[in-house]
């Protein structure tokens, strides 16, 4: 295979992966999903234009805006050792090493499509996750591998409920890892990549560490939101006056290369 050809093999993969987006609720019981009281839920709380529904409870497909959901059931948890790597990380999930290693099936939610963006993508995504937590006594929470994260029930509810304000649940989507070393904070992100960004960090910071993580958050909000692309060498802030460098070199926390804010 020739260099254009691998390199056009490679930007059709990069392209099929923007056109999906995934996660796992997670379930502990018998029970799943209802998809009856799902699609209601869909319309009534979120007020969706939902059409094509097919399926049942334990496998279905619907449409929502051109975009195509799929559900399917898995009667069975998530490989253990999978989530076992992620609990003592997961600090959105105070208890998750005891309660994410009780649940008992998982679901596989999908949303696919061509014709939005990966923000509206992840926005629909939420919104279906948020109803099947609320119409679910047996859901527990959810499990955003592209991510490494695990989220409570109770939590994913309230940072959904952002969207109904007009605003966007990044914490939902992008793992924030928190480093502290000694007097010093450092914090990285991990999801970025899918949405098609940099992966950042912020190394051996002597602000306050609640700043820090405030000021990191509304960076990747900002990226996020207005789809920016940083580069090396160029400068960012919070305001006008605030010009803080960007350096790209390898990643201290993460795999590759990452961009680095002078903080």
């Amino acid at each position: 295979m020739g260099f254009f050809s691998k390199k056009k093999a490679e930007e059709e993969k990069q392209e099929r992966k923007r056109n999906l987006v995934f996660c796992m609720p997670l379930f502990k019981g018998e029970e799943g999903y209802s998809l009856e009281a799902l699609i209601e839920d869909l319309k009534n709380y979120w007020k969706l234009n939902i059409t094509d529904v097919d399926g049942s409870d334990e496998a279905a497909t619907f449409n929502v805006d051109g975009e195509l959901v799929g559900l399917g059931f898995m009667p069975a948890p998530v490989p253990s050792q999978e989530l076992e790597e992620l609990c003592p990380y997961s600090y959105l999930w105070p208890n998750a090493e005891t309660e994410v290693m009780e649940h008992t099936n998982h679901v596989i939610l999908s949303v696919m499509g061509e014709n939005t963006s990966l923000l509206d993508k992840y926005s629909l995504l939420t919104k279906i996750n948020a109803s099947i937590l609320r119409t679910c006594e047996s859901a527990i929470g959810i499990y955003q591998g592209s991510a490494t994260l695990l989220i409570s029930k109770e939590l994913y509810l309230d940072f959904a409920e952002m969207l109904n304000e007009g605003m966007l649940p990044i914490q939902l989507w992008i793992y924030i890892g928190i480093v502290a070393d000694n007097e010093k904070t450092n914090m990285y992100s991990y999801g970025m990549s899918e949405f098609g960004k940099s992966e950042i960090e912020i190394i051996d910071c002597e602000m306050d560490r609640n700043e820090v993580f405030d000021f990191f958050s509304n960076i990747l909000y900002y990226i996020i939101e207005q789809d920016v692309t940083l580069h090396d060498g160029e400068t960012i802030g919070m305001s006008e006056e605030q010009k803080l460098a960007i350096r790209e070199s390898k990643a201290v926390y993460l795999e590759g290369n990452s961009l680095k804010i002078e903080l």
